[in-house]
């Protein structure tokens, strides 16, 4: 009778399967970890303020414009073609040219202004940068010591010739 002692293993250990999986278990937890972390740096939600004391200051200036565009009776209407966006402002504006302000709802980085030009007595025309959709925000506003601000959201759902209020 012939006892067979245990085959030992002359393989050095990294050409064995055993010692690769073990390590690879913390190593896929690491790099998941680190893909959270970009996904939750790169996305992060706008909806948090940095500086909440100077906008909270900044929203009294805001009132009172809204409160002197009240007063003046205006009134907006926004209607936008393809990259070109016309205003049409029902009161007594006076402004050679407007700034307005299109708001993505959750992300900061997508929004942009665009400078209005009179192009006819209560109308002014402007061309847009990038595409907007419904529930965009909007504000529109004289930048003046005296101006006003008018604000609303992108309602329309057809953006061919949609009219937006």
């Amino acid at each position: 009778m012939t006892n067979h002692l245990p085959r030992e293993d002359t393989e050095p250990w990294y050409r064995q399967f055993w010692p690769w999986f073990i390590i690879m278990l913390p190593a896929s937890v690491v790099v998941a970890g680190l893909s959270t972390w970009y996904i939750a740096h790169r996305h992060a939600d706008d909806l948090v303020v940095d500086e909440y004391y100077k906008t909270g200051l900044a929203i009294n200036r805001q009132l009172e414009k809204k409160q002197r565009a009240q007063a003046l009776g205006l009134d907006a209407t926004l209607n936008v073609t393809g990259e070109t966006v016309v205003v049409s402002l029902t009161g007594s504006p006076t402004a050679h040219e407007l700034h307005l302000l299109l708001s993505h709802p959750l992300e900061a980085d997508r929004d942009f202004s665009v400078v209005l030009i009179r192009s006819a007595p209560g109308q002014y025309q402007g061309r847009l940068q990038h595409t907007v959709a419904p529930r965009w925000h909007w504000t529109l506003e004289l930048r003046e010591p005296e101006g006003w601000r008018l604000d609303g959201s992108v309602t329309a759902g057809d953006f061919g010739d949609a009219l937006l209020h």
